[in-house]
């Protein structure tokens, strides 16, 4: 009793940083990545910059506690799914943790546009326009930080999918969707990479397929935690 009682507590803290994870990122993308940057006119995304800094910077912590909250889950799934198959928990988090650690570096693509349109006298015998150039440059590169990301992440979505799906104590549905959003977030990285006049297609499927499951999973672990019956 007491087992599923800890199995319990660990799953709904888990759909507590789920959660967190969840509202950060849209935060951080919807409202200030997306109402900021303009694709291909590096001087216009300059401007919104410097004139919504404050916002800019509330996105980038928004993205810090995405990133620490996401160091938490895979611990506690590992906890909780370790009954299961323990090496394959541990596997899926450590993907999940790679993951974590190359979206803590790539946060610096998304600050340095800061620290190159600031007051900065070492950047003196640069222009405007090379300093707006490279600002946007670097922001395109955080987005394509979060693709490679994204490949640790769908791998292990479809290991902690497989674990669920195998676990008596959650729904069977459940681990295909996380599988699903896995798969889902695999095509979408490497049709960026190699078919990028696909990637209208893929993000698609990512906001579909993997927002459903996401959804379904944070929401189960927070109502449900585990099953008991």
């Amino acid at each position: 009793m007491k087992t599923i009682q800890t199995m319990k507590t660990n799953a709904r803290t888990t759909g507590v940083l789920y959660l967190i994870i969840i509202i950060s990122g849209l935060f951080s993308e919807l409202f200030v990545r997306s109402g900021i940057i303009v694709p291909g006119d590096a001087n216009a995304t300059a401007g919104n910059i410097a004139a919504n800094s404050f916002l800019f910077r509330i996105g980038f912590i928004s993205d810090l506690i995405m990133v620490m909250s996401d160091v938490g889950v895979p611990l506690l799934l590992y906890f909780v799914l370790k009954p299961v198959n323990k090496g394959l928990s541990m596997l899926a988090a450590f993907f999940r943790l790679a993951q974590a650690t190359v979206l803590g570096i790539n946060l610096l693509n998304f600050y340095l546009p800061l620290l190159l349109l600031g007051d900065n006298s070492y950047l003196s015998s640069f222009s405007d326009e090379q300093l707006n150039s490279l600002s946007l440059l670097f922001l395109n590169a955080h987005s394509y930080g979060y693709l490679i990301s994204g490949v640790f992440f769908g791998i292990s979505c479809v290991i902690l999918g497989h674990l669920i799906f195998k676990a008596g104590y959650f729904p069977k549905w459940l681990g295909i969707l996380v599988v699903a959003a896995g798969v889902s977030y695999l095509i979408d990285c490497f049709v960026n990479f190699l078919f990028p006049e696909l990637t209208s297609t893929s993000e698609i499927l990512v906001m579909t397929v993997a927002v459903v499951s996401e959804l379904s999973l944070c929401l189960f672990l927070l109502i449900k935690g585990v099953k008991t019956n």
